[in-house]
């Protein structure tokens, strides 16, 4: 809680960037959560079979993953931006939902190959009694590898953007996907918000109560006692939650009641997706 004290600036209380990190953490996955007003509109994905998209995307990551053309990628990216378009999702949501932490991420992976990569070098840089010298082979291979990823993840946010949750769920185990998977992936994604926004609720609580500032060894040891409470909480409502499924009749089986038919236009965008896909992989040999 922010004190204020005569004749000085309010101050602000030391679990402040614990509450901002939480709360960012929480609205980012409601966020996610209640993205399914894309998935509800009337967009040129939205309208294809389930089945038909979630097949489409996995050919479409693998084509991607065995790309090894940089303008190849580009070409397909260009084809992922204009279904992400012609299924109406915004452009900014879409391209900073991606590449804001791609880069980031796929980079510190590939820092090591770029010095390490035999080739012609760049320039040598001196550290100490060590030189290093980024080759041309390193760059290029971690721009394709960045460049893999980011295509890759967008083509899973998109289908996950466009394909309301229970109906990609059910696609999986039309897929014949384990059924403990499948439960697993819809209980974790139903549940992780819930316990976040728990958190919030025990953070606000804690706030409200709090004149003044805290010594750090207090806040350590509630922020301590308050993971142990979350993780009792967590494990009482799994219990709670599973017996209240048994009570209803649950078998293991997640069921949606939606009935999916495979028309002709799902047939013919899955065969234009493989071949999209088979023409990107065959250009890989005479693109640069």
């Amino acid at each position: 809680m922010t004190a204020l004290v005569a004749g000085r600036k309010p101050i602000e209380g030391r679990i402040g960037w614990l509450e901002r990190t939480v709360g960012g953490i929480t609205a980012n996955i409601e966020h996610a959560v209640f993205t399914e007003r894309h998935a509800r509109s009337a967009g040129w994905l939205q309208a294809r079979d389930p089945r038909a998209k979630l097949v489409g995307f996995l050919v479409a990551i693998v084509a991607t993953s065995l790309v090894g053309s940089l303008v190849a990628l580009a070409l397909l990216y260009g084809a992922v931006l204009a279904a992400a378009r012609a299924s109406r999702v915004p452009f900014g949501f879409f391209v900073k939902r991606v590449w804001l932490g791609i880069p980031f991420f796929a980079g510190i992976v590939v820092v090591p190959a770029i010095f390490f990569v035999p080739g012609d070098r760049v320039f040598d840089l001196a550290v100490g009694p060590a030189h290093l010298a980024p080759s041309w082979n390193g760059l290029v291979g971690g721009v394709l590898l960045v460049s893999r990823v980011g295509v890759s993840v967008s083509l899973a946010v998109l289908l996950v953007v466009t394909t309301p949750w229970a109906d990609l769920l059910k696609s999986l185990r039309a897929l014949r996907t384990p059924q403990v998977f499948v439960l697993v992936l819809s209980m974790t994604y139903r549940y992780i918000f819930l316990f976040l926004h728990t958190t919030n609720g025990i953070l606000l609580a804690r706030k409200s109560r709090s004149v003044g500032r805290s010594s750090g060894g207090e806040q350590r040891r509630w922020i301590t006692g308050t993971m142990g409470n979350l993780m009792s909480r967590a494990f009482k409502m799994s219990n709670d939650v599973y017996a209240a499924m048994l009570a209803r009749g649950f078998t293991g089986e997640v069921r949606v009641y939606s009935t999916y038919r495979m028309r002709a236009t799902d047939w013919l965008s899955l065969g234009g997706v493989a071949a999209v896909s088979v023409a990107v992989v065959l250009a890989t040999r005479v693109l640069p």
